[in-house]
């Protein structure tokens, strides 16, 4: 099972980026648990600069931008 962290502080950008993240995961059939991290702490962990930002297993593979549902199966995959 993946686990997908989206890191921000939980505005708008933040939210759509949750959203796009879940479609791309119910397309590709990925079994996955979704969390958001809004702690600036444990987002400058990660070295986030820019949010909204995506992890994948711990590693974040986006950050600063909203990405469409089809790009983030390319990422998710």
């Amino acid at each position: 099972m993946k686990e997908f962290l989206i890191l921000g502080p939980g505005c708008f950008n933040c939210k759509k980026l949750a959203e796009n993240t879940e479609k791309a995961a119910k397309d590709l059939g990925i079994q996955y648990q979704l969390f958001k991290v809004s702690d600036i702490t444990a987002i400058t962990g990660f070295g986030v600069r820019r949010t909204p930002a995506l992890a994948v297993d711990g590693k974040v593979v986006v950050q600063g931008r909203v990405p469409t549902p089809e790009e983030l199966k390319t990422l998710l995959a």
